[in-house]
């Protein structure tokens, strides 16, 4: 099923009781818009998900994802726009999800992440304020995301599987 109001064309999907969105990106579209934004990129595609390895191996300071709960990051916190829930990747609200990439030794690359975006979603789901995600929106929110990783920060909430690459990102003290 595809609605057409004049400025994007949008297909709904029928899965039996369930609705799903389905946006229609383009893994070009994404890797020129990270390029933009200062990022080598590496994407795969596939039906449901376009997965993009980005990497800024010129620069010298990591990107700037942090931990929100240490009093240090405090700066950054009160001015950042995402937040990733640090269990399972997801950046909060939005149709993405963030991974670190690590060296051989297991260490989190301090200058690479792997982005997943999903192109299936509720019917109801809506960005922050209430607002519908389409193809051109979502580009936006991507340029929005990519820029606050290099420039601005993007706090990381609660611990598990992503780990903070810049402000303070020792614990102090023993951890049990």
């Amino acid at each position: 099923m595809r609605y057409n109001d004049g400025i994007f064309t949008m297909q709904v999907l029928q899965a039996g009781p369930y609705k799903l969105i389905y946006l229609e990106l383009q893994a070009e579209m994404v890797a020129t818009i990270a390029r933009q934004a200062g990022f080598e990129t590496k994407t795969k595609e596939t039906p449901r998900t376009i997965q993009v390895d980005l990497s800024t191996p010129g620069r010298q300071a990591p990107l700037l994802l942090f931990d929100a709960a240490d009093p240090a990051n405090l700066g950054w916190f009160s001015r950042c726009q995402f937040y990733i829930d640090g269990r399972s990747g997801a950046v909060m609200q939005t149709p993405l999800t963030l991974a670190n990439k690590r060296d051989r030794s297991g260490v989190p690359s301090r200058s690479a992440v792997r982005l997943t975006i999903a192109k299936e979603l509720p019917a109801s789901f809506r960005l922050p304020g209430k607002q519908a995600l389409n193809e051109p929106v979502f580009y936006h929110l991507l340029d929005n995301f990519l820029n606050a990783l290099m420039k601005t920060g993007v706090a990381v909430c609660g611990t598990g599987v992503i780990d903070p690459l810049a402000g303070r990102t020792e614990s102090v003290g023993t951890r049990n």
